[in-house]
């Protein structure tokens, strides 16, 4: 922007990098560290490099943790006969804001998406099958998205473990608009769709062709 030193301008474009925001909000953001005391600016940017550097994937879920196990995975009083399945962290997030489910989870970190490339080697479903197969599940929830690609990814995973594992598979119901992540959901949609969520195992056992997404 003109106007402002090459300094100032280096950190608005850094800022409106962040997605939704834009040129204005980030030179907002950027005049308000310039107003605030130095160690309130310093204290922002050590947490930023202690995020960035101290923050890996759960080796059993693959959440976002600072340890080799989420905070999750280490609560011995969760359901560990229930695994949620969602496609991002924060997914995960979204579902402990509404207090709903007190099981385990598993994050795909992904979803499947043919027209990208993406295939199954290219989330952690083939941890999830370890995990199922490992673990003595009662019930497998899949709470992936309600965009096609979510619906093509629980129904992939539906296909290839109806056969092979004696665990009941649900899908959370479509209180959850076409369309729309679940990071958006309001607690009370949320409630319901996982409230009302429907088997899937018996769909695929009576036949029904399910179309197992290839990469390109």
């Amino acid at each position: 922007m003109k106007g402002y030193s090459a300094s100032i301008n280096y950190l608005i474009q850094a800022f409106a990098r962040f997605p939704g925001i834009g040129p204005r909000t980030a030179e907002r953001m950027v005049f308000y560290l310039l107003k605030s005391e130095p160690g309130e600016a310093r204290r922002m940017a050590e947490l930023i490099l202690r995020v960035k550097e101290h923050t890996f994937f759960c080796e059993r879920c693959f959440n976002l943790s600072e340890s080799k196990l989420c905070h999750i995975c280490l609560d011995e009083s969760r359901e560990a006969h229930k695994i949620l399945v969602v496609e991002d962290p924060k997914d995960v997030a979204a579902f402990e804001k509404s207090g709903i489910y007190r099981g385990l989870y598993h994050v795909l970190v992904g979803h499947l998406s043919p027209q990208d490339g993406i295939g199954p080697e290219d989330i952690r479903v083939r941890e999830l099958f370890d995990r199922v197969e490992r673990e003595g599940l009662r019930e497998l929830i899949l709470a992936t998205s309600a965009r096609s690609e979510g619906e093509a990814t629980s129904q992939y995973i539906a296909a290839m473990l109806a056969a092979r594992a004696q665990v009941r598979i649900t899908r959370i119901a479509r209180g959850i608009p076409v369309g729309h992540p679940i990071e958006f959901a309001d607690q009370a949609t949320l409630a319901r769709a996982f409230e009302g969520r429907q088997e899937m195992k018996q769909e695929v056992r009576r036949g029904h062709e399910i179309q197992v997404p290839e990469s390109q």
